[in-house]
């Protein structure tokens, strides 16, 4: 199945992209190439809140690396580990997540594929590879998944947070939503937000969540910052501005 079978996306076309060593076979799937090279360098986005000395970054300021994946697991994505290895997944609700999200694995090297899921929902996931080990081995008690101590928010991060479980809430605010067992993560998290300038409300599933809710002029522009421009599949007013 081609990405560009997808109902609610146009059709990009995606290379092959070569596949890091990994001790466990994944589906043949479409794979997507890096994007190119040659990205501008923005100035230091100075955190909102005054008196904060941590500079956060804009997801623009630096170039991709694994450890961006952290915003998945932020949001509603998983990772196991088999042997020495781990694999990343996580389900998203709109065909051009799928897209998004193929293109950003591969920026950082990892090959993926992406299956349709009951409810019209894709799951998208990389092979098993040593390269997310340290990953998993930050974010897994057992097979339970927690935020490690040190975790923080940049704008790669949110950036890959957001494609993957973003969503507009109209008149003025923007969800972000989390994974709904993943209770014991929301707090943390929630934390890590308000140090990046991003105080949100935590809504529990019986209120439309879990998601955390981003309102307010100032924190919407924060978002819009750190996040960089929307992704060329992402549909309009899907993503800040």
């Amino acid at each position: 199945m081609s990405l560009s079978g997808l109902d609610d996306t146009p059709a990009e076309p995606l290379a092959l992209f070569p596949a890091p060593e990994s001790d466990a076979p994944a589906p043949a799937r479409r794979r997507a190439v890096p994007a190119q090279s040659g990205r501008p360098q923005p100035e230091p986005i100075q955190a909102a809140e005054a008196g904060r000395q941590l500079v956060f970054f804009g997801a623009e300021a630096a170039e991709p690396a694994v450890a961006d994946l952290a915003g998945l697991l932020a949001g509603p994505g998983e990772v196991v580990r088999m042997g020495g290895t781990a694999r990343l997944s996580v389900q998203v609700d709109a065909a051009w997540r799928v897209h998004v999200l193929v293109a950003e694995l591969a920026a950082r090297g990892l090959a993926a594929s992406w299956e349709p899921t009951e409810g019209e929902r894709h799951a998208v996931r990389t092979s098993y590879t040593r390269v997310l080990k340290p990953l998993a081995a930050g974010w897994l008690h057992g097979t339970a998944k927690r935020p490690p101590v040190t975790f923080h928010l940049t704008g790669r991060r949110l950036r890959l947070w957001l494609a993957a479980a973003g969503t507009p809430e109209p008149p003025d605010g923007f969800l972000l939503r989390l994974g709904p067992d993943d209770r014991e993560c929301w707090e943390r998290i929630g934390v890590a937000l308000a140090a990046a300038g991003l105080a949100g409300t935590l809504l529990d599933p019986h209120d439309g969540g879990p998601a955390f809710r981003i309102t307010g002029r100032r924190r919407l522009s924060r978002l819009a910052e750190l996040v960089g421009a929307p992704p060329p599949a992402t549909p309009p007013q899907s993503w800040p501005t």
